[in-house]
């Protein structure tokens, strides 16, 4: 149960906080309609059926079961399907892609949250409408700010305050249900089928709207590792459901008890409940109380959404993806709780330049939905690869639950592409940028490879020329770092060039990251002798881990490789890479790939490795 409560500050807050903006933009946004009985029941019908079919079927029943031990997100699935000696490049891209995508709704879910909470104010008070975005901007300059303090406490903190938030929400809509129970006939299905039928085009372009209702499904799925199945299943279907349908149908109650009749759309109730349905919701001396509530849930939403875009880029960085970055581990005791200071402080920039430039949650709801439904349909057409790659599902059972997903995924993602004029351009671009750099630094890792490669000369080749003019040894031990476990380092090449001499012991040490997020101490390290003085030490680590060469070296010497305090160098090659032309990559892919390579974090910072015991050996390369 604490886990429960727990996962609803982390997991649910962008889910919960939809009701502040999903009705408002089915009413009052560009395409909302008039709040008539019918399409008020409608449109609550498909929030309803997309709660459902998307959060319940497709996210808890199917997607929560490709985890990869334990971790979701689409990274963590798309490692399923990446073998280092099958690499599924189509899959690939589509799944960077996906993630690319994630990063667009990380920008714009804690803008929108944060200014649709603080928008209350103005129902209160109308002269308070100026300070509305000066208030938002501090909120979200001091959330960014106290990410550097860590998420360990999370969970406990927001948990309970969000479990406030789902009380408050149910109290605030259950009244209205119990004066209009007639709003009970939207859990019917034919309601929504009849809305969309009746108003053809329009109706699916509603649709756009009512997608506000589930944007935080990617977010569940991606934070499941830090709570598991359980938790979340048992905190949704006991407190988050019910509030939100409590909410939802209150809505739709008032809309339907203050714009009923002919005369409804003139009336001034019916335009304030259209205009704001949430806060009408609650009574006059309730409402800064709810304002302030409301603000903290949406702080929470938003810390869910930073926190998950700390996790996405530490993946990317260890399944080579994005170049190195710094990561923070803020929590001793607890894996995963990290801050990523470049990614926190892109995305400050980001949200705070929407917010001013918006200026109102409904500009930027034309903005919000685009990118996290294209994430939704990437995910479906990943899982049915999983499910036929790694369960052996037949492919008419994959592909009919999947064509499901697909055509409500799709379908929302056509609604919003409506919106591609109306600031859904941003997330895109956003995504496109992204995407850009993460195929640019994969393309050129690969080159780089390749070009290794011809100039790759085994170490049972090296030892053998060794025999024939033996180096003087000198006292000690040198740590050669290189990724080919097999193969003899560049710098250790380049060390016996220039200097003519080798330590007593040599260790040819290699990091592997594995398709797993983490790895047991009891498979972190294998130590094997090669020959006199010379030993290969291989390190493997999970892509939600960061390595320690410091780690490494203990436990290498806990298997027999023998360390001595102050006479220990950790020899690196540090790469500049000029981009001439000499790779048949795009001009443009070349600059982007040397400056990524010429601002990664230098492997003694990424390694833990002290600076004082490091000796780098620099190389130009022309790509």
């Amino acid at each position: 149960m604490v886990l429960g409560v727990a996962a609803l500050g982390v997991v649910y807050g962008d889910i919960g906080t939809s009701p502040l903006y999903s009705i408002k933009e089915c009413f009052g946004g560009e395409h909302g309609l008039h709040p008539s009985p019918p399409n008020v029941l409608g449109i609550l019908s498909l929030v309803v059926w997309s709660l459902l079919i998307v959060i319940v079927v497709k996210y808890l029943t199917f997607i929560m079961r490709a985890d990869n031990r334990g971790e979701g997100g689409i990274l963590a699935l798309l490692a399923l399907l990446r073998p280092a000696d099958q690499p599924r490049s189509r899959l690939i891209t589509l799944g960077l892609f996906g993630a690319a995508l994630l990063y667009g709704d990380g920008v714009i879910t804690p803008a929108i949250s944060v200014l649709s909470a603080v928008e209350g104010l103005e129902v209160g008070a109308p002269s308070l409408e100026p300070f509305v975005v000066p208030i938002t901007v501090i909120i979200l300059i001091g959330l960014f700010f106290v990410q550097r303090r860590g998420t360990a406490g999370v969970g406990a903190v927001f948990g309970p305050a969000t479990l406030v938030w789902f009380v408050s929400i149910a109290a605030a809509g259950a009244p209205w249900i119990a004066r209009e129970p007639s709003v009970l006939l939207a859990l019917d299905p034919s309601h929504a089928a009849s809305f969309l039928f009746t108003h053809g085009y329009h109706g699916f372009l509603v649709l756009g709207a009512v997608v506000l209702c589930i944007t935080g499904g990617e977010a569940l799925y991606a934070d499941m590792g830090h709570f598991g199945r359980t938790p979340i299943r048992v905190a949704w279907y006991t407190i988050v459901l019910p509030a939100l349908l409590l909410n939802y149908l209150g809505q739709g109650a008032l809309l339907i008890h203050s714009c009923d009749g002919p005369e409804g759309l003139a009336a001034a109730a019916c335009r304030a409940a259209a205009a704001r349905p949430f806060y009408e919701l609650v009574p006059s001396m309730l409402l800064y109380p709810m304002v302030l509530i409301a603000t903290i849930a949406t702080v929470v939403a938003s810390q869910a959404l930073i926190s998950g875009a700390f996790s996405l880029t530490q993946q990317a960085v260890q399944l080579g993806f994005l170049p190195r970055v710094q990561i923070i581990h803020t929590s001793a005791t607890t894996k995963g709780q990290i801050f990523v200071p470049s990614a926190n402080g892109a995305l400050a920039l980001a949200c705070i330049a929407v917010v001013m430039f918006a200026g109102s949650s409904s500009k930027l709801a034309a903005a919000y939905g685009i990118a996290v439904t294209g994430t939704m349909a990437v995910t479906s057409i990943l899982f049915y690869a999983v499910a036929r790659s790694h369960w052996g599902w037949s492919r008419p059972r994959a592909g009919s639950i999947v064509a499901l997903f697909l055509a409500v995924d799709l379908a929302f993602f056509g609604a919003n592409l409506a919106k591609i004029f109306h600031g859904g351009w941003f997330p895109m671009v956003a995504a496109l940028g992204v995407f850009s750099i993460m195929t640019t630094w994969r393309m050129g890792a690969r080159w780089r490879y390749r070009e290794l490669s011809k100039v790759r000369i085994k170490f049972e080749d090296f030892f053998t020329s060794l025999k024939l003019q033996p180096p003087p040894r000198v006292k000690g031990t040198a740590v050669f770092m290189t990724q080919d476990a097999e193969g003899t380092p560049m710098a250790l090449l380049h060390q016996l060039k220039h200097n003519q001499v080798l330590h007593e012991q040599v260790v040819l040490l290699t990091i592997l990251t594995l398709n797993e997020p983490t790895v047991p101490d009891d498979r972190r390290v294998q130590v094997a002798q090669l020959h006199a003085g010379f030993w290969r030490v291989i390190a493997r680590y999970g892509f939600m881990e960061t390595p320690n060469v410091p780690e490494v070296m203990k436990l290498a010497a806990s298997q027999g490789l023998a360390i001595y305090r102050g006479r220990t160098s950790y020899f690196l090659g540090r790469e500049t890479f000029i981009p001439t032309g000499r790779s048949d990559m795009p001009r443009w892919r070349r600059v982007i790939f040397a400056f990524l390579a010429k601002n990664a974090r230098s492997p003694t910072e990424f390694f833990g490795i002290p600076a004082n015991e490091v000796v780098e050996l620099g190389a130009q390369i022309e790509i």
